[in-house]
């Protein structure tokens, strides 16, 4: 599965801000889904009614007069069909979230009818049935079968064997099936059998279902409307990993449990029919209307587990090209592909294979890919073998992606789903615990293949920006967890769903990193082929890929290990957080602890014990050293000493391969910043980087004073580095201080400080925007920074770059062909309506009125709320609650103006008057959020009090306990924010 919200996995802020209002619907859905599977299971199915959408096509176990597959045949009686959860029924296997041993499955005949036709007005829901005959072998005698099954009415449920070839005298026999029930809360079918299966023996479960299809909920089957060609068009699409095979057919949903797949769709004539395999043959089947539907089967896949399985019927065009004898197809609107919007995509697959290839010595294995761009993909994609599913803005360039980081993003997210070809995919995590195995080793991998397409590519400053300070921002040692988890510690299918997340995949990609860099690139590839090599089509652990490390070691005696590889990397996969490594020059001492968000005093406290073993790569006076290991609590290495009367410097975790952060003594500090200030360029771009980072992470978390982490952004005047500006601008010019520098001295002291400095690096950029923005398209480091740059120039009130706004917005509003660039737009369109009048909020709001994209919606939305005009504000707000509940479904304006330079002043009075209309447009939660932002300000116990007044009449009882609580958590956070900031102000006077 792609990645989340870097490198990979890029979430637009649209499906942040809606991910809670989405959560809340999808929890009604399975409500009512739950209550309504419960009744209809309990009605066995010849008393079943015919449901909406299946009398012109009813399911086809169901239909008396057609004809089955070969050797199908149809059940003498039905089993009755009852649903339970977890209170209604004995305690058994289906109390455990795992299969029993029972069954291995080994081959599926799969096929599913989903009821999507073209040109009609499509309900939220369609329907679909199928039927799926599972060839299973049994490991232990059994009167009862477990299987996965979710959402789905199971019309007719049939048990045949042993099959022939375990029979001696080549006779098929039948198992009676009594019952079929389910147990709805652990997602399981269970079939009761009238006899037991015996050991050894191979049987064929035959099972008829039925079910529904959602609009654009991708979990399962799901449909898409979208326009192409000027004509409202209809889509169907699959997503089934991790836990969703199972609401499509019944199967056993486990990621260990592979087999192969014979896939069947029947679909409508004028649609194309996609999965996994190449197309094997069609033909026509009617149903009881005589209307004609197309069934197309494809080709047996190789093994592999319920989650790869994919499909598709649409009425896309498609571009191709051939790689190594091998068919590669991109798929999208029919648009798209006559304005050639996926020809950058097509045209760097095929190198990513035979890259990938080349490096893991073993030849992709199936004999085509089809890649499609679905009009909504929740801002992601998916790896399934045969047939990846993205969405279109993570593949498709469009006319207007100019100056924009579109081509490096397609690069990476390709990069990665092809990366799951061999981890993944050829090789499988044997359980949900060991998942990083494939998202974090893709994640990787991406910039190894982006490294070899483009040389230039600053490798270490883009892994750093897009992973690494994401990660080590929300990793600490005590609310974080660890990449690998014991597999006996999950008890709920959710709870595998919540594995996709910033540690799997970035922290994975960052251990990754961390394990090439300390053995060595040549060893780490070696190891790799190995481990592929050995589990192909199968499954593997953790401990698994350790042992083909270990091996790789062993095998040679150049790099030397303090301990098994097991022991070194099990450190850090096995606990949550990561070492702060400090680093006392004067004496070469080296001692590790916990990273803790906040560090407190009183260590006692803290109950993190373990400690890591920890490859330290370094330079001294910008020379490479040897590495050393850290794998105790401190130890001394007298190499790393230096005197202060010399002039060296010493730096630790060369080019941040290390998961860890470092501290340094007084002296060290000191001879960094000396070093910064004499001659910053012999400090590698990576290192001025990470020393601001870590400094002023350190310093928020109480590790190292606030001057400390000033002193070091003393030489930025010959700072020409934009990405090293970046790191001093996100750390410096946070959120919280924009939002409350107006209350303190702070604001002119450091817009003079940074002004004085920053000049140097804004004419460059700001030249280059206005004279020749399209050379930014190949800078990635620029397209990254260039916002926070702009931003902080001109919340600072830099005269040339609010100037520049004016000339951009002004322009753009002219002839809107005219386009800002991207990675500036935002901050161009807000600060043209804070320096414009009505008449430019009027052409803003107008523009949202036309546009349809979502992202593009969200940003006009966020510019509206900049306006320095209360009475434009109020008119916006009133609005955002009387206007159609379509207008501003993307954005709570409420909260956004709230969150503004003036709107915080009137929001509030707002929410006074309108509170109820409020509450209602945006739900009760709205009112929690706004009170965290008004609430920003809140530093005494009388504030405190005066916002529960406030908000005590908007919420219910046990809502205001809550409200309390969080509200003294922002007091104290804002005292302390408010200490930093007097320190940060008496530091300013110093150095202005």
């Amino acid at each position: 599965m792609g990645p989340p919200s870097s490198s990979g996995f890029y979430v637009s802020r649209a499906v942040a801000l809606l991910l809670a209002g989405l959560a809340a619907a999808l929890l009604l859905a399975l409500a009512a889904l739950a209550a309504l599977y419960g009744r209809c299971a309990r009605v066995p199915p010849s008393e079943l009614p015919h449901r909406a959408g299946l009398d012109a096509a009813p399911s086809p176990p169901a239909t008396p007069g057609e004809p089955l597959p070969p050797g199908r045949t149809r059940p003498t009686r039905e089993p009755a069909v009852t649903a339970t959860t977890g209170h209604g029924r004995p305690p058994g296997p289906w109390d455990q979230l795992r299969l029993p041993p029972w069954l291995v499955p080994l081959h599926y005949e799969l096929e599913l009818w989903p009821r999507l036709r073209p040109h009609e007005s499509w309900a939220p829901t369609l329907t679909f049935t199928g039927r799926v005959n599972i060839t299973v072998r049994c490991t232990a005698a059994t009167r009862r079968l477990l299987l996965h099954s979710l959402f789905l009415d199971c019309e007719s449920a049939e048990v045949r064997g042993p099959l022939a070839s375990d029979a001696g005298d080549g006779t098929v026999g039948r198992v009676p099936v009594d019952d079929v029930w389910f147990a709805f809360d652990m997602q399981y079918m269970v079939l009761e059998l009238g006899g037991p299966l015996q050991p050894g023996g191979r049987y064929e479960l035959q099972l008829s279902f039925s079910g529904l299809v959602y609009q654009d909920l991708r979990e399962g089957l799901f449909f898409s409307v979208y326009t192409d060609q000027g004509e409202r068009r209809a889509l169907l699409a699959s997503q089934m990993e991790p836990t969703f095979a199972r609401s499509v057919f019944p199967c056993f949903d486990e990621p260990a449990l592979k087999a192969t797949f014979n896939v069947t769709i029947i679909h409508d004539p004028s649609y194309v029919a996609l999965s996994n395999m190449p197309k094997l043959g069609q033909s026509v089947r009617r149903d009881r209307n005589g209307s004609a539907w197309t069934v197309t089967t494809f080709s047996t896949t190789p093994h592999m587990p319920t989650y790869l399985v994919a499909l598709a019927i649409c009425d896309y065009a498609y571009v191709d090209r051939t790689e190594r004898g091998k068919e590669i197809r991109i798929w999208a609107r029919k648009d798209s592909i006559k304005n050639g919007n996926a020809d950058f995509a097509l045209n760097i697959t095929g190198p990513i294979f035979s890259f990938l290839e080349d490096l893991f010595n073993i030849s992709y294995p199936l004999p085509k890919t089809d890649i499609i761009a679905l009009p909504t993909f929740d801002n992601s994609a998916m790896e399934n073998w045969g047939l990846l599913i993205f969405d279109e803005s993570l593949l498709l360039m469009q006319a207007n992606d100019q100056v924009t980081d579109k081509k490096a993003v397609i690069s990476f997210i390709l990069s990665h789903e092809i990366g799951h070809q061999w981890f993944g995919n050829l090789v499988t995590m044997n359980w949900w615990n060991d998942v990083w195995l494939k998202e974090g080793f893709a994640s990787y991998f991406e910039f190894g293949v982006i490294n070899y397409f483009n040389p230039k590519f600053s490798r270490n400053e883009i892994f750093f920006s897009n992973i690494l300070r994401n990660v080590l921002s929300e990793d600490h040692a005590l609310v974080s967890r660890a990449v690998s988890l014991k597999a006996e510690n999950f008890t709920e299918t959710s709870e595998i769903n919540e594995l996709f997340d910033l540690f799997t995949y970035n922290k994975g990609a960052s251990l990754a990193r961390m394990l090439s860099s300390f053995l060595n690139e040549n060893l780490f590839i070696s190891a790799l082929k190995s481990y592929l090599k050995t589990y192909s089509y199968s499954n593997a652990e953790q401990d698994d890929l350790w042992r083909h490390f270990q091996m790789v070691i062993d095998d040679q005696n150049k790099t030397l290990l303090p301990a098994t590889v097991k022991s070194i990397m099990d450190s850090w996969t096995h606990q949550s957080g990561f070492p702060v490594v400090t680093l006392n020059v004067s004496t070469g001492t080296i001692k590790q602890e916990p990273f803790y968000l906040g560090k407190v005093k009183n260590e006692t406290l803290l109950t993190h014990n373990d400690t890591w073993i920890v490859p330290i790569l370094w330079i001294k006076n910008g020379i490479t050293q040897s590495l050393v290991w850290l794998d105790k609590s401190s130890k001394i290495f007298p190499e790393m000493q230096v005197l202060a009367s010399d002039h060296d410097w010493v730096i630790l975790n060369l080019n941040m391969t290390g998961y860890y952060r470092v501290n340094y003594d007084q002296l060290g500090w000191k001879k960094l910043n000396q070093q910064l200030e004499k001659d910053p360029k012999a400090i590698p771009v990576i290192h001025r980087l990470q020393v601001i980072d870590d400094a002023f992470s350190l310093s928020k978390n109480n590790y190292i004073e606030i001057e400390t982490a000033l002193d070091l952004t003393k030489y930025l005047a010959e700072e020409d580095e934009i990405i090293v500006w970046y790191a001093v601008l996100v750390n410096l010019v946070t959120k919280d201080l924009v939002f409350d520098a107006n209350s303190y001295d702070m604001y002119p002291l450091l817009k003079k400080y940074l002004l004085k400095r920053l000049t140097s690096i804004w004419n460059v950029y700001s030249t280059t925007i206005r004279e020749n923005a399209a050379a930014l398209q190949d800078d990635y480091l620029a397209l990254v920074a260039l916002e926070k740059l702009f931003e902080t120039a001109c919340w600072l009130g830099l005269e040339d770059c609010l100037q520049l706004s004016r000339e951009l917005f002004k322009n753009w509003a002219n002839q809107p062909e005219n386009e800002i660039p991207s990675p500036i737009k935002s901050v161009i369109l807000c600060y043209g309506i804070a320096l414009g009048s009505e008449e430019e909020w009027d052409f803003l709001l107008n523009m949202y009125a036309s546009k349809t994209k979502e992202e593009e919606r969200i940003q006009l939305a966020y510019a509206m709320s900049c306006s320095k005009d209360p009475r434009i504000l109020n008119r916006y707000m009133e609005y955002a609650i009387t206007a159609s509940p379509f207008a501003f479904n993307e954005t709570n304006v409420i909260e956004v103006v709230a969150a503004s330079e003036v709107g915080r002043y009137i929001a509030k009075d707002f929410l006074v008057n309108n509170w109820q209309a409020v509450s209602e447009r945006y739900g009760i939660q709205s009112l929690v959020t706004l009170m965290n932002i008004i609430g920003r300000t809140v530093s005494t116990d009388l504030q405190i009090t005066e916002l529960q007044q406030f908000f005590g009449n908007m919420l219910e009882e046990h809502q205001r306990l809550t409200v309390h609580a969080k509200l003294q958590t922002i007091k104290n956070k804002n005292l302390e924010n408010k200490m930093r900031s007097a320190r940060m102000t008496a530091w300013l006077r110093r150095n202005v």
